[in-house]
């Protein structure tokens, strides 16, 4: 028995501690020392290979993290934020699309032997860009305690409407490529989740929520039921639906969220995701760069670079005019724009798919690999800043 993923575990574990709390003493979130540890693990020393196990354990990492998200959601601001969070949404997906159609124009000359067409392949990179991996920010924002602020409502909210505009706008570029996929059906299986989820909702509240309520049960009976009804939405919104399987964590944690025992229950999972899943998945993150000396020559690397720039501009700018249009302040614009800027597993997920359908030439896979890495860390930074910023001036303010 193959026993180095115990090995593999310890070192992850360790490496993340240590290096969250070295950016902890520089006045940095720990995710950002989490994510550093799975690049020195992995592409830096080598000591950590991203088995099969690690990479199941991450995700539901990631399932767990968008769970205890929903869990902490306050239903109530989340409604006033409804229309908000679409328009921002709508404009933070429409802006990094165009920003990376065009970078993509400049350097996808036609010379891939790729079946699609060049237009597709420039369109599916700007999809790329759109893509949005809140589960950054939300732990960053749970660090800072800015969660359930307007601006963080306001991002939750946002990039779970920016995740089905993602997989919609990949659905129909999939299907152009692949003529076997029908539009009509996905569309429709991806409404079908959110009704059968709504009715779903209402069973479940009365079923658990009232019975958490009524009874005098051991309460690790509800974490329990609880983690269950968490991987059962996860599951059925990817294998039936079609929708990211973190959007059904999510979903699965607003609808527990209106439970007397909640605090009882978000306790317990803050506690599982902080000492195992969390650290492997955004350790995960960095062990999943995987380059060498012959993927960049001169053009690439200028395109990576000029990536990356538009990656982290025209979500702050998209995202932050429909926020300024639905009467944000600038600073809490500026907050929701950065919020929106990590690209994570998500754009990872679209970037394979887009390769195996033939959307993508390879060449291109790496430059997204460092711009998905380099917004993942960017975030929190920028984060931090702009949290901080608004705490000062708050703090400066006569009594």
């Amino acid at each position: 028995m193959d026993l180095h993923y115990l090995l593999f575990i310890a070192l992850i574990l360790m490496s993340t501690k240590v290096f969250g709390l070295m950016t902890k003493k520089i006045n940095l979130p720990q995710v950002v020392g989490a994510l550093a540890a799975g690049l020195v693990l992995g592409p830096g020393l080598h000591l950590v290979e991203e088995t099969e196990f690690i990479k199941n354990l991450s995700e539901i990492g990631v399932i767990v993290l968008m769970f205890s998200a929903g869990l902490e959601t306050d239903i109530k601001e989340l409604k006033k934020c409804g229309l908000a969070s679409f328009i921002i949404a709508l404009i933070g997906v429409l802006v990094p699309l165009a920003g990376g159609f065009g970078v993509a124009y400049l350097f996808n000359n036609g010379e891939s032997t790729l079946p699609t067409s060049v237009f597709l392949q420039n369109i599916f990179i700007g999809i790329i860009l759109t893509a949005t991996s809140v589960s950054i920010t939300v732990e960053t924002l749970k660090e800072l305690g800015k969660l359930s602020t307007n601006a963080g409502n306001a991002i939750i909210g946002a990039a779970l409407i920016d995740d089905i505009l993602g997989i919609i706008a990949l659905t129909v570029v999939t299907s152009l490529a692949d003529p076997s996929v029908e539009i009509g059906k996905v569309l429709l299986k991806i409404l079908l989740f959110f009704v059968c989820g709504g009715l779903f909702g209402v069973l479940f509240h009365i079923l658990f929520v009232r019975w958490t309520d009524r009874t005098t049960a051991k309460l690790h009976r509800y974490n329990v039921m609880s983690f269950a009804f968490c991987l059962l939405f996860a599951y059925a919104a990817e294998e039936f639906f079609g929708v990211a399987d973190i959007t059904g964590a999510f979903l699965a944690g607003v609808l527990i969220s209106t439970s007397t025992k909640i605090k009882y229950i978000s306790s317990r999972f803050e506690t599982l995701s902080y000492m195992l899943l969390s650290p492997v998945f955004f350790a995960s993150i960095g062990l999943n760069v995987k380059l060498t000396k012959d993927s960049f020559n001169s053009s690439i690397i200028i395109f990576t670079l000029l990536l990356l720039v538009v990656a982290i501009i025209t979500k702050i700018i998209g995202c932050g005019i429909g926020a300024k249009l639905c009467r944000y302040t600038t600073k809490e614009s500026i907050q929701i724009g950065i919020g929106m800027v990590s690209r994570g597993e998500v754009a990872l997920i679209v970037a394979n798919k887009g390769q195996a359908v033939g959307l993508m030439d390879d060449r291109f896979f790496a430059p997204i690999v460092i711009m998905v890495v380099i917004t993942t860390i960017v975030t929190p930074i920028l984060l931090k800043i702009a949290f901080a910023d608004k705490a000062e001036k708050k703090a400066e303010k006569p009594a």
